[in-house]
Order: C-alpha cells, then sequence, then structure tokens
C-alpha cells in the first residue's frame, strides 16, 4: 500500500482531473443514462395525457420502470460476456443504445388511445435496454476513473444526467405541442442514436485481469468479494445507512411543504427551482473538495454535514411558512444531499472490482436503494402521530449511524484511496 506521504505528492491538481478528456467522456455518458430515463416517465405521463387516458392508467404503466430495480439480475452475463468489439463496456454501450434508439421510435408510432398495452410492453423495453446501459456506463465509470479522480468523475456523470433528463423531457413537451408527439419521440430517438458516436470514440479503460472464466463465477465472484468477509460486509452496510436519514428526511418533502402552507405553484415553481440548483451545486462542489480531502474525509464531513441539514426543515417546521425560510432550507439541504451523494457514489466505485464492475456496482446501488423504499409507511406514521418537528429530529438522528460506521472504517475507506483492484 503506498504511504500517506506519497499518495499526498502523487495527488493530481483539480485543474488536472477538470482538462482530462476522461471528464468530458463521463459528462456525455451520464447524458446518455439520464436521456431515455424522463422517456418513460415524465414525457410518458405528458403523451398518455393528452390522449386522456385515466390517472389510474397512467399510474399503473410507472411500474414499467421495475427494470431499474432489477438489473443486478442480469448484470452478472454482462461482466461475462464482452462482446467481440469496442471493448468490455463500450460494446454493451453501444448496442443498448442502439436497442434504445430502435425501442423509442417504435414507441412514436403507437397510439395509446387505441394500444395502451403496446405502448406498456414499448416502455418496458425502453426501461430494460436504459438499465442495462446504466449497468455498463456505471462500470465503465469505476474501471477508468483513478482514486482521485472518483469524486468528480460523480460529478461530471450527475452533471450529464440531470442535464439530459431535462432537456429529453422539455423538447419532448415542445415538439409535442407544435408538431405531434409522433415526431417528438422520432426527434427523441434521434438524439439517442447521436450517443453511440460517444461510445465509439471514448477510451478504453486499461484491464490487467482477464473477465470471469464462467458464468457461476461472474456471479459468486462479486458476492465473494462484497459479502464474503466481515470488513467487506461493514463497507456494504455502510452503503445502505449512510444516507438513511438524508432519504428520510425527504421522503414527504412535497406533503411537508403543503402541511406548513406552501401552495402547489409555490412548491413547483421555487421550492423545485431551488431543490435542483442546489443539487446541482452541491454535486460540483463534492466532486472538487474530494479531491482535496480524500475519501475518508470526504465522507466524514459530507455525512456531518447531510444529518445537521435535515435541521433545517425543522426550523421550517417551527417557524411555519415562510418563502425566505423555505428557500433557505431546501438550498442547505440539497446542497449537502449532494455532496454526500458524490461521496456515497464514490466509495461504491471503490468496492468494484473491475472484473465483476458491473454486477457489484448494479447490486450496490440496489442496496443503497433499499433502505429508502421501506420509509414509506414509518415516515408517514411519524408525520401524522409524531408532527413534523419530531421528523426531522428523527431524520438528523438516523443520520448517525452511518457516520459511527465511517469512523469505525476509517483506516480500511483510506485505504480504498490508494488502492484498487483491477
Amino acid at each position: 500500500m503506498t504511504s500517506d506521504v506519497d499518495t499526498k505528492q502523487s495527488k493530481p491538481r483539480v485543474r488536472d482531473i477538470l482538462s482530462s478528456p476522461r471528464m468530458l467522456v463521463l459528462l456525455a455518458l451520464g447524458a446518455a443514462s439520464g436521456f431515455p430515463n424522463q422517456v418513460t416517465e415524465s414525457t410518458l405521463q405528458a403523451w398518455l395525457k393528452d390522449f386522456h387516458t385515466s390517472n389510474t392508467e397512467i399510474g399503473l404503466l410507472s411500474y414499467v420502470a421495475l427494470p431499474y430495480l432489477l438489473k443486478f439480475l442480469w448484470a452478472p452475463l454482462l461482466d461475462r460476456y464482452p462482446l467481440p468489439w469496442l471493448g468490455r463496456r463500450r460494446g454493451w454501450m453501444f448496442v443498448s443504445q442502439l436497442l434504445l434508439t430502435a425501442t423509442i421510435a417504435l414507441l412514436a408510432f403507437q397510439d395509446p388511445a387505441h394500444s395502451l398495452s403496446t405502448v406498456a410492453l414499448c416502455a418496458v423495453a425502453i426501461v430494460f435496454m436504459s438499465a442495462t446501459q446504466d449497468i455498463v456506463i456505471d462500470a465503465y465509470r469505476a474501471d477508468l476513473a483513478t482514486p482521485a479522480e472518483r469524486g468528480l468523475a460523480v460529478t461530471a456523470a450527475n452533471l450529464g444526467y440531470r442535464a439530459s433528463a431535462w432537456l429529453a423531457f422539455a423538447f419532448a413537451v415542445v415538439i409535442a405541442d407544435r408538431f405531434g408527439w409522433m415526431t417528438a419521440m422520432l426527434f427523441l430517438a434521434c438524439v439517442m442514436a447521436t450517443f453511440t458516436m460517444i461510445t465509439w470514440r471514448a477510451p478504453e479503460p486499461v484491464y490487467t485481469q482477464p473477465p470471469p472464466a464462467s458464468l457461476a463465477e461472474s456471479v459468486i465472484g462479486p458476492l465473494r468479494s462484497l459479502l464474503g468477509s466481515k470488513a467487506a460486509l461493514s463497507l456494504v452496510l455502510l452503503v445502505m445507512l449512510f444516507k438513511l436519514g438524508d432519504a428520510f428526511a425527504v421522503k414527504l418533502f412535497t406533503p411537508f411543504l403543503m402541511d406548513v402552507g406552501f401552495s402547489k405553484t409555490e412548491i413547483g415553481l421555487v421550492a423545485k427551482a431551488v431543490f435542483t440548483s442546489g443539487a446541482i451545486v452541491g454535486s460540483i462542489i463534492g466532486g472538487i473538495w474530494m479531491v482535496r480531502l480524500g475519501l475518508f474525509s470526504a465522507m466524514l464531513l459530507f455525512g456531518i454535514m447531510q444529518a445537521v441539514s435535515n435541521l433545517a426543515y425543522y426550523v421550517l417546521a417551527v417557524t411555519g411558512k415562510s418563502m425566505a425560510v423555505m428557500i433557505v432550507a431546501v438550498a442547505i439541504e440539497n446542497l449537502a444531499h449532494a455532496m454526500g451523494n458524490v461521496a456515497i457514489v464514490a466509495l461504491m466505485m471503490s468496492l468494484c472490482e473491475a472484473r465483476f464492475s458491473a454486477s457489484q456496482y448494479a447490486l450496490l446501488s440496489v442496496l443503497a436503494q433499499l433502505p429508502r423504499y421501506g420509509l414509506g409507511y414509518p415516515a408517514g406514521w411519524a408525520a401524522d402521530h409524531l408532527g413534523w418537528p419530531t421528523y426531522y429530529v428523527i431524520s438528523f438522528l438516523l443520520g448517525i449511524p452511518g457516520l459511527i460506521i465511517v469512523w469505525m472504517l476509517r483506516d480500511r475507506i483510506r485505504g480504498l484511496d490508494v488502492y484498487r483492484q483491477t
């Protein structure tokens, strides 16, 4: 393992990382990942609403997103069977992007008024290919980024993802208003096709080990590496708990603001704008700070910030309706939330071995999301029976276990900054 002195001396400058062509590639691939996401969410909902589809049917169609949660099931196949062109990850990226282009174009020719089931099938196909693209892009990012680059790699991916997702929806609804939904969807398909050029030109990570020798190894190997020791299990537990308090805090964000007295228009135009802006700024700051701080210090500092930031909503709950307090609270919480997200994604990247990075990152991303899916009932119960001020005190307390684990695993986390299995 490299000494601390050597590590500090060899640490690159922020400007060197930012000027690296690889950051631009990761930004573009983040955009490729975010673009099809909105096709089957907000864009599809707007299209269905235009065809007078009921809210119940639109709600049911939201379940087409299920493959995003199940992507770890076929990720081992992508580790085991690289395609014979463009390298281990880019080959699958290229194929998934071509198939996304085809399925979005196929969706353009469907008529929700006459065949909602066909629309649903196209949407499931788009989500499946989008989830597959996510698997290989996440693995590619983990394989390509050096330890010092991980924070800014996450920032680049987040910025690309958010900008692309927003633009996909904006272009779709504007074009649909003027030229109809078929034209809008065909335009989205053409844009999706342009991402194949990014994949074609992207650099290939340097691999020192071959892919898994068998499908069994591609399934068992990642699990053994992630779950095969107490130390490894502790890091996986950290992935699950690091953002628990933050997830609890935002679980009922809109009902909270409405109970405080804000109108839906105020929430949509002000709170959501501050929400997005804070997240973008926090992602940029988090990525830059990580270069200077290293993984352990970033996780500790960002974790403290995201736990304390939840108390900004406590202040709003006690104060009552105040636009100024609301803006400050939302900005602070989302700034800290994004910084914490940079740290935990960097940790997940550092836990991946290049041989199994598709399987391991897919599994870790699902594990990181699991707690928030189980928070619905406890969050609702706490809000109804304990009140909003107590609710946000609880969200602060839920952030403490993750910080304790970070401190307990400090030596191992520091080691991840200078050691990476390839």
